[in-house]
């Protein structure tokens, strides 16, 4: 089927144009003429590539994809599920935001991932030489990218030497790797290792210039998913986190010239301590951003043009003849005001256009099951599905346990970039 959206104007990822028409199928004509099976009269709304959010967890099935997709979100980046017969059932789903997935993350032995109900055994890393032997068995689950937590110190957590075989391991498969780190200890660690992208910001304090410059230095990327952080900030407040650490922390990562990508941590985890809402949340990511100090324009590439970039998705992210016809139409400019991506008047998923719910202002996050209610992981039994949330209640609880008697490393120096 071949769509034409008239009276559309187009973002190219710096501006955007004056009112013409597109045409697409699975992927956009680059004849603008053409004749189509649909019009649409976009009455001069704006055309954005499928918003991609750079850190989900995709826990309910096709429910949550539906969701993101609803909302603009047509490509997920999924940061921890299993079984892989779930991830790869999630990966076929037509229709809905098509996803990339770390599938099992690994994890030091002690910490609180480890503990979850259900957390498969093979996630488990207690030293250097069962680095090779993890990302082999991402490989064969065919894992986009290896995801790693840095958080907790030993005995809980890994030791630097072990970060360090996991990334050098991971690269020799050409696999990017991204890395949980909620404080300034786990960001040194991360960067350390060379990992390629860090996810989330860190809440103790706002990370220092030392560990910024070494991340400006391997080309690490942001996704610092502020939505996150806002949320958890309130509940472990006492603790000592705060938002403005993490807050301050993405504004110093823009002043250095280090890429943001948007990414929520959008989940639907039973008994999560924090839950945004699949979809929803990332137009909030998207004005913290801004209020950060990112622009509007630099907020929508890190939506759409630089997580293609730099998970290497090709086919997307940008408006092009011979792209995926991944689009969302707004009604309002999100380049001088981000908050028009929330006015959503259509969404096409490779072509297809998506069934939009009844335009009712729905909440970034959900009420959460109190800790302690029904488990979040995999049960590994059943087959049911897991994920790996944010939440490392040990971390969480005992503020800067990863400080600098814990930044031990081997020697090694990894130098791998991510895509430019």
């Amino acid at each position: 089927m071949t769509t034409a959206i008239e009276n559309v104007r187009v973002f190219d990822g710096s501006a955007v144009g004056e009112p013409r028409r597109v045409v697409f199928g699975d992927r956009v004509s680059g004849e603008d003429t053409g004749v189509a099976d649909e019009v649409v009269d976009a009455a001069g709304g704006v055309l954005l590539p499928g918003l991609v959010d750079a850190h989900v967890h995709v826990v309910r099935g096709r429910a949550d994809l539906e969701d993101l997709a609803r909302r603009g979100v047509t490509t997920g980046l999924d940061m921890g599920a299993w079984p892989r017969e779930f991830v790869d059932e999630m990966r076929s789903q037509k229709g809905v935001a098509r996803i990339l997935s770390a599938t099992v993350p690994a994890v030091g032995a002690g910490g609180h991932h480890a503990r979850m109900p259900g957390f498969p055994a093979e996630g488990v890393v207690t030293g250097p030489d069962e680095a090779r032997a993890f990302v082999g068995r991402r490989v064969a689950d065919g894992a986009d990218y290896v995801k790693i937590v840095t958080e907790a110190a030993p005995p809980e957590g890994m030791d630097q030497a072990t970060v360090n075989a996991l990334v050098e391991a991971a690269h020799d498969h050409g696999l990017l790797v991204v890395a949980h780190a909620v404080t300034t200890g786990a960001f040194r660690v991360a960067a350390e290792a060379g990992v390629d992208v860090s996810t989330h910001a860190p809440l103790d304090a706002a990370l220092d210039d030392d560990t910024i410059a070494r991340m400006r230095e391997i080309g690490m990327v942001s996704v610092p998913t502020l939505t996150m952080m806002e949320g958890t900030a309130k509940l472990f407040g006492g603790n000592g986190f705060r938002y403005e650490h993490a807050r301050d922390s993405v504004t110093a990562f823009r002043a250095a010239g280090i890429r943001v990508l948007a990414g929520t941590d959008a989940n639907s985890a039973p008994g999560a301590p924090f839950a945004p809402v699949h979809g929803e949340s990332l137009h909030h990511e998207l004005a913290l951003l801004v209020a950060a100090g990112l622009t509007p324009l630099e907020a929508l590439a890190g939506a759409t043009s630089l997580p293609a970039r730099v998970f290497g998705l090709d086919d997307r992210g940008v408006i092009a003849e011979g792209k995926r016809a991944d689009l969302v139409l707004l009604d309002g400019d999100p380049t001088a005001d981000v908050a028009a991506t929330r006015n959503v008047k259509g969404v096409w998923i490779a072509g297809e256009r998506v069934q939009l719910q009844s335009q009712v202002d729905e909440p970034a996050v959900e009420p959460s099951v109190p800790r302690g209610g029904k488990r979040a992981a995999a049960d590994v039994s059943t087959g049911r599905p897991g994920v790996e949330v944010l939440h490392d209640h040990d971390s969480l609880s005992r503020p800067g346990r990863r400080g600098d008697a814990a930044f031990q490393d081997d020697g090694a120096r990894l130098h791998r970039r991510v895509r430019r």
